[in-house]
């Protein structure tokens, strides 16, 4: 063997001929016997413990689900009365009212609309931000903008960042991850990139389906013949260290490797759900015809909770209606959208609630932006990064609490407004971790999820 250092590519070529090396024996070796990423202590005592992003894809209206606009009712069908920013496709039709019908919910009395009945039952629990804006109305470089906190491809997803500053208290499970639906929104796979940060923070992606992790099934025929690839790799592992020194690429690797052997028993207990009650899959909407498909993520999402998975992030299903990103036919999109979501969702904070899980879990529910009050031809609407909803629930947030406000027909943010660094500095915060001091070193600077900017919304914590 030559003196050069490995790269990845060049191990990954070397060791392709052991296909999904399952390491049995690793857990009889208590060295191996830790989580994938070792837990670190926070910059402060933390709220929440672990994040579950449901990423609502395309970007939900928020003047037809959290921000009511009396205005859009008055002025339907009229030009818009205020300056119109550049839109995507600038298709500028008249104002256009939400055809839902808001109601005061719960004892909190936050409005919601009949859009999303079964999350407007979780009122009580809800922390809805009025008041967002970004700076990207593309869906690629929002939605970069969204996970990685830049407009561009390559930066590490706030799950890796995450994993990075605290680690994982799950031993057999990644401690970001990505459960799939069928869609990879726009921007693909780089919105879970681990960027500079070492590999073994970048997500894991599992599909919906039989197999959640391709290539996890062991090829081996006996445990024997596991055990003696373990120790070739082990060996070879070793000299390549000792030679190359320490090495992202190798450790990261090695890494997986160990985490694979361990996911090999875990992830099929992880998604046999025929443990779980009747009354609780009816709860998820599991074996439902709209909700299934949602409804097993978020029982899911529940379960790497109980088990100690640090960043979970949920992807839409594909419901034939391109997303939440409703340029016409807002009606039937935006229904099937909220139709698959809505109960899977509120199944999910009442499970957590109900488990004593809700307080050490956040919550997070947008996209990567909202849409326009006026329409877009007759019957959609555009993109709107200048003023959008999203909201929280748990993890140390104020419930039955609505923060900022949009103008009068829910364009721009317009009070105690909340940037998107501002945001990830909020969550960084719950999760007990200064987002100024959360760096990594790289290109000659320390690099941050939040860049230069973002300041903690205080006014959101219980």
């Amino acid at each position: 063997m030559n003196q050069s250092p490995f790269t990845r590519r060049s191990f990954l070529r070397a060791s392709a001929g052991f296909g999904s090396l399952a390491l049995s024996g690793l857990l009889q070796d208590r060295a191996y016997a830790e989580p994938s990423s070792p837990t670190k202590p926070p910059h402060f005592p933390a709220r929440a413990k672990s994040v579950i992003f449901l990423y609502m894809d395309g970007g939900p209206s928020g003047m037809d689900t959290f921000d009511p606009k009396p205005r859009l009712d008055k002025e339907h069908g009229q030009p818009i009365k205020m300056k119109v920013e550049p839109t995507q496709f600038n298709n500028v039709g008249m104002v256009l009212k939400s055809p839902w019908k808001f109601k005061n919910r719960g004892q909190s009395g936050l409005p919601v609309s009949d859009l999303l009945p079964h999350i407007a039952g979780c009122a009580d629990d809800l922390c809805v931000i009025r008041s967002m804006h970004a700076d990207f109305s593309e869906h690629t470089n929002a939605n970069y903008f969204l996970h990685t906190g830049t407009g561009q491809q390559g930066r590490p997803s706030i799950g890796s960042w995450v994993t990075y500053g605290l680690g994982s208290e799950c031993q057999d499970l990644p401690g970001f991850i990505v459960l799939g639906s069928g869609l990879i929104p726009p921007g693909g796979r780089d919105n879970f990139n681990s960027g500079f940060l070492p590999a073994n923070y970048q997500a894991s992606l599992f599909q919906r389906g039989k197999i959640p992790v391709e290539d996890l099934k062991a090829q081996e025929k006996t445990p024997q013949e596991q055990k003696k690839k373990l120790n070739l790799i082990n060996k070879l592992d070793q000299q390549s260290l000792a030679r190359t020194g320490s090495s992202d690429a190798l450790e990261s690797a090695i890494r997986n490797y160990e985490l694979a052997y361990k996911m090999q028993s875990a992830v099929p207990e992880l998604f046999d759900l025929s443990k779980e009650s009747a009354a609780t899959k009816a709860l998820y909407g599991v074996d439902e015809a709209p909700t299934d498909i949602y409804g097993r993520q978020c029982l899911i999402a529940r379960r790497m909770v109980e088990r100690g998975v640090r960043f979970i992030e949920l992807l839409c299903p594909n419901v034939g209606h391109d997303r939440w990103d409703q340029h016409s036919n807002l009606v039937n999109g935006h229904a099937a959208n909220a139709l698959a979501t809505d109960k899977p969702i509120a199944g999910l904070i009442k499970d957590l609630k109900a488990r004593g899980l809700l307080s050490q879990t956040l919550l997070v529910w947008g996209g990567e932006f909202g849409r326009t009050p006026m329409a877009q031809g007759s019957d959609g609407r555009d993109h709107n990064p200048f003023g959008f909803t999203v909201w929280m629930a748990g993890g140390g947030t104020k419930g039955g609490y609505a923060h900022g406000a949009t103008d009068e027909y829910g364009y721009h943010a317009i009070q105690d407004k909340v940037h998107m660094h501002d945001l990830h500095a909020t969550i960084l915060h719950l999760l007990g971790m200064e987002h100024t001091k959360l760096t990594y070193r790289f290109g000659g600077r320390d690099m941050r999820l939040t860049d230069i900017a973002g300041e903690v919304v205080q006014g959101i914590m219980a």
